[in-house]
């Protein structure tokens, strides 16, 4: 029995971390990929210490060059890759009326067109072996949007388009493709909030708590596992009941 391949973006810390250390525990080998060097080798040290195998992976989304080069180094060591998580992330958050056009471009660039260039790489493979998962980790904003987010609003919303075409697309070759859309969860991004911001969203929020980086990496583990081979081109909601 061959242990399968699981490629993280956005693996070096966050949600990006909880997943590649989820999946660890749940037998897939895993690439840790994202741009903060020391932050890959941590994590990759974390899954080693539970007796999983890791590399890690230099990788800009924004670049085709680095991700065609990335997935083809991945590939040439371990010659298959069998779950994709499009997990890498950002905000530049302002009023759009003055948004400025950098701003608008980089959170699309990375977060729907690094998705699109990632899945581009990992899809002749999958389609080869007639079997593959990608999730792309969408957002509550990008269901319900949000003042001040218009760019990040509308890159995850395109990942949601995105995951619907592919489902659609590669259903017959046995590749699922589905998304996960998180509530507002503790990372980095959230921790420096206002204290009356956030307590402002835990009152949108009916189950009372913000969100933690194992409550999306046990959605993900889920959409890549055999239990749920015949849901694709779903959006998981998971954000404590915020938005239905």
């Amino acid at each position: 029995m061959f242990n399968r391949v699981a490629f993280v973006t956005g693996a070096s810390r966050g949600i990006g971390r909880a997943i590649a250390l989820k999946l660890c525990r749940a037998g897939f080998e895993i690439v840790v990929a994202s741009p903060e060097l020391e932050n890959n080798e941590a994590v990759a040290c974390e899954i080693r210490a539970c007796n999983a195998e890791a590399v890690t992976l230099n990788l800009d989304v924004t670049s085709p060059e680095s991700v065609k080069e990335g997935f083809a180094r991945i590939l040439k060591d371990k010659t298959r890759i069998d779950v994709l998580v499009n997990n890498a992330g950002i905000a530049r958050d302002g009023l759009a009326v003055r948004m400025k056009p950098s701003d608008w471009q980089l959170v699309l660039k990375v977060n729907l067109e690094g998705a699109f260039l990632c899945s581009q790489q990992v899809l002749p493979g999958m389609m080869r072996n007639r079997w593959g998962r990608i999730v792309n980790i969408s957002s509550v904003v990008g269901q319900a949007g949000s003042v001040g987010q218009a760019n990040y609003a509308a890159s995850k919303a395109g990942l949601i388009g995105l995951t619907k075409a592919l489902a659609q697309e590669m259903g017959s070759r046995g590749i699922t493709v589905n998304a996960i859309a998180p509530g507002y969860v503790a990372t980095d991004m959230t921790k420096d909030l206002p204290e009356e911001l956030k307590q402002k969203m835990l009152a949108t929020i009916p189950l009372g708590r913000m969100g933690t980086p194992d409550d999306i990496a046990d959605a993900v583990k889920f959409l890549v596992s055999d239990d749920a081979s015949y849901i694709t081109g779903h959006v998981l909601a998971v954000n404590g009941g915020m938005y239905m």
